[in-house]
């Protein structure tokens, strides 16, 4: 896609460029010099995050509000830095096995065949995701079923390739036979990723084709900044519901009999928030 096509994309769905540049992941002025060509040879990274905002599917709008925040204290040393990329800014396809050849303190995902790097977790990210884990475990335990939640870090060859290996933040598996050699090969039933500001594009766009691809039933998308839930019920719908952080969101793969009380981890972490 060329910069001209970016630029009538743009217009005509009437974003701006803060909208653009939290979708993208990109500082604003970096967005604002490409698009309006004071940028000649914009790097190739840059160009495909754009890209992929522009290219991403129209549903996307029912939840743009979620970055629609007023950005008049938000320079663009708070904003959201460029894509990481470890690798990829050749034209090398990785594998599985490159992926296993890194140092192992060196935490990337591998989606179709690109190197993505992975920030640490906040202490918040933590919070959430230890807490819905636990919210998954009790109903599990206590109605002896045989599915089982699982957490972060954990390889999973969504797949079955040797092209994409990733590590959701949170799932639950209820086949057994998917555990080899210590991690996970295809899809799990349901997954949960924290959003970040350098992981909101990635999370809301390329992993939840992925996933839905790959036959993942249920996708959670919890935004902590936003205090959004975004869930994707891939087998009834494919419109997004949007719950906030005052609310009880039902497990579609438990039809609703389980719920993880939002409302309730928001008051268990409280002040915590103060220091996001």
């Amino acid at each position: 896609m060329t910069i001209e096509e970016m630029k009538k994309k743009k217009s005509e769905r009437g974003y701006t460029y803060e909208q653009i540049a939290r979708l993208a992941d990109l500082p604003v002025g970096t967005v604002q010099k490409v698009l309006g060509g004071i940028t000649k040879s914009p790097r190739y990274a840059t160009l495909q995050a754009l890209q992929r905002v522009f290219e991403s599917e129209p549903e996307r709008d029912a939840f743009r509000y979620l970055f629609d925040k007023d950005d008049s204290d938000f320079s663009e040393q708070d904003c959201v830095r460029e894509p990481s990329f470890a690798y990829g800014l050749d034209s090398r396809s990785y594998t599985v096995e490159d992926y296993l050849a890194l140092p192992e303190d060196r935490r990337v995902e591998l989606i179709d065949g690109v190197f993505y790097d992975m920030a640490a977790p906040t202490h918040i990210h933590q919070m959430l995701s230890t807490e819905i884990w636990r919210c998954f475990s009790e109903y599990i335990r206590k109605n002896h079923g045989d599915c089982r939640p699982l957490v972060a870090p954990l390889d999973v060859q969504l797949d079955c390739d040797d092209r994409t290996m990733v590590q959701p933040d949170v799932m639950i598996l209820c086949d057994p036979d998917k555990i080899r050699h210590g991690r996970l090969y295809g899809a799990p039933d349901l997954v949960v990723e924290i959003a970040s500001r350098s992981s909101s594009v990635k999370d809301g766009h390329l992993k939840r084709s992925k996933y839905e691809r790959a036959g993942v039933r249920e996708y959670w998308i919890v935004y902590p900044e936003q205090k959004k839930v975004v869930v994707y019920c891939f087998e009834k719908d494919d419109i997004p519901k949007i719950y906030g952080f005052t609310d009880a969101v039902p497990v579609g793969i438990y039809n609703g009999a389980c719920v993880v009380d939002f409302a309730e981890i928001n008051d268990y972490i409280g002040i915590w928030y103060e220091r996001l």
